[in-house]
This record gives C-alpha cells, sequence and structure tokens, in this order.
C-alpha cells in the first residue's frame, strides 16, 4: 500500500474515532445525545394489548360512577350515553351473542348508532386513553387506581360486569375475554402487509424529475385558526417553520349595530347557548372544561368586544383561557351567535 493510501485509511479511521460535535445555538445545546432513563420512563407509559405497562392497581364499580359524576358527566352524561357534546360511549345495545363472539353483529346494520364499547376491540385501549388524555381538561391527573374504577363503571354500563365488580392488574386478561368487539379487528387494509397497497403515491425518479407542485388541498379558511398559530406551536430549528395561521377577522359595521340592538337581553339566552353547545364546557360560574360564562362577560364587557367575540366564537382557537382550545362553531346560526355575543358583551350586571 502506498503512503498516500495508507494517509488516507489512517485519517478516515480518525474521523471515525473522534468524537465531533456542531456548535449549536443557545438552549438546543442538548439536542442529539442519548434519552436518559428518566426520559425515556416519563414517555413510556402506554399499555399495549397485551397488557405490557399496565401498573398495578384497582378499582370498582362503584368507586368508578363517584369519579365518573365528577369529572366526565358533563361531557359524556351521567351514563356514558350523552351525544350533546361527543358520541355516546354506551347505550346498553351489546347482546350476549356478542360478548359470547367477540363481534358485534349490529356494527353493520346503519341503523344502529355506534358507540365506543361496541367498536373497541381492547381492553387496554380504554384504560390507556383514559390514564393518558381524559379528563378532556386536565389530562394525567387520575391515578391508575381511579382509571381502573371509571374502565370498571363503563364496563358495567355496557352489562359486560356485575355491580360489585373490581378491575385490577391481576384480572384485566380475563375481562379482555369478554370485549364484544375483540375479535372486530380488520389487518386486510392498508400497510399491513409488504403487499399491500400504500396509503399514498409518489415516484421514483431521482434525477431530472418534474418539481412543479400542484396544490390539491389546503386547509380551509375557517379551520385556519382553530387551534391557535401554528406557527408558534412548531419548535424553532430545521428549515421548516410552521403555518402562520393567526387571522384577525373585520365584521361589517352592520353586524356590529346588530350585536348592539339586541344587547339588551339581560338574561343569559339559554336556548341559545344550549343549541351552539356552549353549555357543554362552559358553566356560569368557575371552570369547567373552559372558563365561566362570569369570567367572559367580565373581560369583554362592553360593544366593543363584539366583532373580537363573534370571531373567536366562530373560528375557535386557543391560548387566551388556557392550552385547551375552542372548537370553531360554524354551524350556529346568525340569530344565535348574535344574541350570545350581545350577551357576553352586555357585562356581568
Amino acid at each position: 500500500m502506498s503512503s498516500w493510501a495508507k494517509a488516507v485509511v489512517l485519517w478516515l479511521c480518525a474521523m471515525v474515532m473522534t468524537p465531533w460535535t456542531l456548535a449549536l445555538p443557545e438552549g438546543l445545546d442538548g439536542l442529539g445525545r442519548p434519552a436518559t432513563e428518566g426520559e425515556v420512563a416519563a414517555w413510556d407509559i402506554d399499555v399495549r394489548p397485551d397488557f405490557v405497562g399496565l401498573p398495578s392497581g384497582s378499582g370498582d364499580v362503584w368507586a368508578g360512577e363517584e369519579i365518573w359524576l365528577a369529572q366526565c358527566a358533563s361531557c359524556h352524561g351521567d351514563f356514558g350515553d350523552s351525544n350533546e357534546i361527543l358520541a355516546p360511549l354506551v347505550l346498553g345495545n351489546i347482546t350476549e351473542e356478542d360478548i359470547a363472539t367477540g363481534r358485534v353483529a349490529s356494527l353493520t346494520d346503519p341503523g344502529v348508532t355506534r358507540t365506543t364499547l361496541m367498536k373497541v376491540p381492547t381492553l387496554s385501549t380504554l384504560w390507556d386513553y383514559i390514564y393518558r388524555a381524559m379528563p378532556w381538561n386536565a389530562p394525567k391527573t387520575l391515578s391508575p387506581d381511579e382509571v381502573y374504577g371509571l374502565v370498571a363503571y363503563l364496563l358495567n354500563l355496557g352489562y359486560l360486569v356485575e355491580d360489585d365488580f373490581v378491575l385490577s392488574d391481576a384480572n384485566m386478561a380475563e375481562t379482555q375475554a369478554r370485549m364484544p368487539n375483540r375479535n372486530g379487528m380488520s389487518l386486510d387494509h392498508g400497510m399491513w402487509s409488504v403487499s399491500g397497497l400504500p396509503d399514498v403515491s409518489g415516484s421514483s425518479c431521482i434525477t431530472d424529475c418534474d418539481v412543479a407542485i400542484t396544490v390539491t388541498s389546503s386547509l380551509p379558511a375557517y379551520a385556519m385558526n382553530a387551534h391557535g398559530n401554528l406557527a408558534e406551536q412548531v419548535r424553532g430549528w430545521g428549515p421548516y417553520p410552521g403555518l402562520w395561521t393567526e387571522t384577525v377577522t373585520d365584521a361589517e359595521p352592520a353586524q356590529i349595530a346588530r350585536a348592539s340592538d339586541v344587547a339588551e337581553v339581560a338574561m343569559a339566552p339559554e336556548a341559545a347557548l344550549s343549541a351552539g353547545g356552549c353549555s357543554g364546557c362552559h358553566q356560569m360560574a368557575g371552570q369547567l372544561v373552559g372558563p365561566g360564562f362570569d369570567a367572559i362577560r367580565a373581560r369583554y364587557a362592553g360593544q366593543e368586544h363584539a366583532v373580537y367575540l363573534r370571531d373567536k366564537i366562530v373560528n375557535g382557537g386557543a391560548g387566551v383561557w388556557g392550552a385547551m382550545p375552542m372548537p370553531p362553531m360554524t354551524t350556529l346560526a346568525d340569530d344565535t351567535l348574535q344574541q350570545i355575543v350581545a350577551w357576553l358583551t352586555s357585562g356581568g350586571e
């Protein structure tokens, strides 16, 4: 081997063995390092269908009912059957035959209202989702014992377990055997198989490719700011900043005048609040999912806020009262919308 070749080999070896680091902006110097055991543990809280990751604990139906009424019923109803805000979780329409076969026969009937308990195949999905994401306004605040109780209560509502049933990590697998749609999962679609069709199609072109881009879909204008300004929610690192979605809508002067005309309504427009779905997340006094109406009226008293509130109700948003987003209320009738805005801006008297 020539001296030149030996030099190249030695240089390459030195490159491989030398710990190279790039100078990162201030505050980002931790990027690129292995995650610590504590960081991995903080994220690794999901519960798999084989119950790996399930924490120890237990909870009975009666304890679950108490927690449910206090923290869940406002959105799902006392018995999980409300469809005012979300689709019903349980309606008691599961049969003994469904439990025996593990396939809910009525899922093929378009005339039957589908519920979560009819569709979900794995008990771990219920436990894991409630533990990580519920309640809506305070996720990850429930203890394992409380989650066991809540799941036991749901199973009881679906007539899958008795009133005195206690769910625990020791009998989760046994209880899974009674899930009515446990055999209802389908694997014959998407990318479950290497021979399956991909969800997207692209080109295998590598050189001299046509780089013309045609926009075939985009975020609707009414949904642009539904969850706040996306640009402010993207990490400030890398070449792809988030889309700037902050919008300011100027209402027509006639709209402001119309809101002023009905501002004399001092009583709470119960029918309008119910029609708009507002009462599902807001109550008259104090925080529910969103702020109480008393706090909203105190902050936005005065007709100068009418345009802003109208825009917020129609387009939704987040960040003013916390991180919980309010969905856009695009289906509200104009008269209903104006009545709600007029009442909110009339002050707290």
